[in-house]
């Protein structure tokens, strides 16, 4: 388990890395552009270590469902809309709306039983602690607009 949540924080961690560098990089290409190259250099990269580590076994696709393989059409709607809203938002209110979005939907997704997932109880806990993180999201957002108002005054 301790090596699970520290892959966990781990990928949290490269995530929000990530997030600046494909922000900066829409800054100076554009959105095309940077989503092209984001998940072209992950194909090379994927690529690249699948086959040093794997071999051929890495093309070995038993038992897979069609409708996995459009996994790398989410990804483009990942990087736009991530791009897009740091963009609009700044780093840290966007990607804390996007993970607690990310949070909410594996909820239903997993209580569901959707997507071929095995089907995980709901229960009232996991709901509140989804909407302890919103609610952390709308303190983080107003606390830091009375903070900008009370510099601006001082100014």
């Amino acid at each position: 388990m301790i090596q699970g949540l520290v892959l966990a924080l781990l990928a949290g961690a490269l995530v929000g890395l990530q997030n600046i560098f494909n922000s900066k990089l829409n800054a100076r290409t554009g959105l095309w552009a940077t989503t092209t190259f984001v998940l072209g250099m992950g194909f090379v990269a994927s690529l690249t270590i699948g086959l040093l580590v794997e071999g051929k076994q890495l093309f070995t696709l038993h038992n897979m469902q069609p409708w996995y393989w459009i996994s790398g059409l989410i990804g483009v709607g990942v990087v736009n809309c991530l791009v897009q809203g740091i963009k609009r938002l700044g780093p840290t209110f966007a990607i804390s709306i996007a993970l607690t979005s990310q949070l909410a939907f594996a909820l239903v997704w997993d209580s569901l039983g959707w997507l071929g997932l095995e089907k995980v109880a709901f229960t009232w806990n996991q709901l509140i602690g989804v909407l302890v993180i919103f609610g952390g999201i709308v303190v983080f957002k107003v606390g830091g607009g009375r903070e900008k108002q009370s510099l601006a005054k001082l100014n």
